[in-house]
């Protein structure tokens, strides 16, 4: 996997009238394929998922986003706009099944980098109310990318 594009995640989980905000900076890529745009990024100790590659999946008409990670930890999760889904979510002490409803998918991509956000509510699969997550992603192409264009 070339990571020649700086990846920024800002993330905030609203839950009974408290928000909270994690940003997270890494290297990584992005690739756009069969109708969809593919952002893949390794996780850090400090996310607490080091050792797992997270890929984000965003279909070109911002119906659906598909949020996958791969490793010791595995877990999907997908946000889709008029369905909700029942995803399985493994949290390093073990898997829970959630419910996922999307609120706003939106996204400026190119092969070039740009933006993605997105958020959904999650519920315990029961229906009842766990929190609402906003997500937003921004995809900068690194500079050496622009070096190795021009040669």
């Amino acid at each position: 996997m070339q990571e020649n594009f700086l990846i920024t995640i800002k993330g905030t989980m609203e839950q009974r009238g408290d928000s909270d905000t994690v940003e997270l900076m890494t290297r990584g890529s992005l690739v756009h394929k069969e109708g969809a745009y593919y952002i893949v990024y390794k996780e850090t100790e400090a996310t607490g998922y080091e050792g797992c590659t997270t890929t984000v999946k965003v279909a070109d008409d911002a119906r659906k986003v598909s949020m996958l990670r791969y490793g010791k930890v595995p877990s999907q999760l997908i946000i889709e706009k008029g369905t909700r889904h029942l995803c399985h979510y493994e949290t390093g002490y073990g898997a829970v099944s959630l419910g996922v409803a999307a609120d706003i998918i939106e996204h400026e991509l190119t092969e070039d980098g740009g933006k993605l956000k997105f958020s959904y509510t999650l519920d315990s699969g029961a229906e009842n109310f766990i929190s609402r997550n906003l997500v937003d992603i921004t995809v900068e192409a690194l500079p050496q990318n622009a070096e190795n264009a021009e040669q």
